[in-house]
């Protein structure tokens, strides 16, 4: 009898290497790029869409490249401090790597940088446990955006509707989010139904290190003393 695929063993020495390589990938390709742009931007980023910041790389591939992954090892691709950077002052940018950031490697002007940083925006639906931006109410009476045929899965969702001569109807006034609250299950699949996008997906610019030059635009609870100690 052949042996199950699930009963493999693995050999944790093999996904150690592997998971070492790839990190030694990232340091050595952070390292590349900061031989070939001019900019340095470390930026953070709320309500993250994995398909539209594929799309924003895509767009600036030709000027720029993007890192996102380990803060840790970014850290280590520039250095923590002065004596191990590998470009004078880059040491800087490492401390501002905490939380939900990553890396904006560029040739272009810092004007562009600043303007397209500072407009981009992408609206998308709320997911689970996102603070509502508004309150969301339904009021008693046939919902005509909805076929018959979801009447009972807005029935599971928790709606009091019923089918009034193939129409689906709200018997009752129907709050799907209150503003301020976190968002349920339910909630999010509703305003999805509803076309309410409720989420911005966001990119913030923190500071910026060029040859000779660093600027920071978000100190992120840092003390100066961190920023300029070596």
């Amino acid at each position: 009898m052949p042996k199950s695929k699930r009963n493999r063993t693995v050999t944790l020495s093999k996904t150690k290497k592997k998971g070492k390589d790839q990190r030694e990938a990232v340091v050595n390709s952070i390292r590349n790029a900061i031989e070939d742009y001019s900019s340095i931007y470390v930026f953070s980023f709320e309500n993250m869409r994995n398909t539209k910041f594929k799309e924003l790389r895509e767009q600036l591939k030709t000027s720029s490249r993007f890192f996102l992954g380990s803060n840790k090892v970014m850290q280590v691709s520039l250095g923590r401090t002065a004596a191990d950077e590998i470009r004078p002052g880059v040491h800087k940018v490492s401390k501002f790597l905490r939380g939900n950031t990553g890396l904006f490697f560029t040739n272009l002007p810092t004007e562009e940088v600043l303007r397209m940083f500072e407009t981009y925006e992408e609206h998308d639906f709320a997911r689970t446990g996102s603070i509502a931006t508004e309150k969301v109410e339904l009021e008693e009476g046939p919902l005509t955006q909805f076929s018959h045929e979801m009447e009972p899965f807005l029935r599971q969702q928790g709606m009091p509707v019923r089918l009034n001569k193939g129409v689906v109807e709200l018997v009752s006034d129907y709050v799907v989010c209150e503003e301020g609250k976190p968002i349920s299950p339910e909630a999010s699949r509703i305003l999805r139904l509803l076309g309410v996008k409720m989420a911005t997906f966001r990119l913030h610019l923190i500071c910026r290190w060029a040859s000779e030059d660093f600027e920071v635009y978000r100190e992120l609870g840092l003390d100066h003393s961190d920023i300029e100690s070596s």
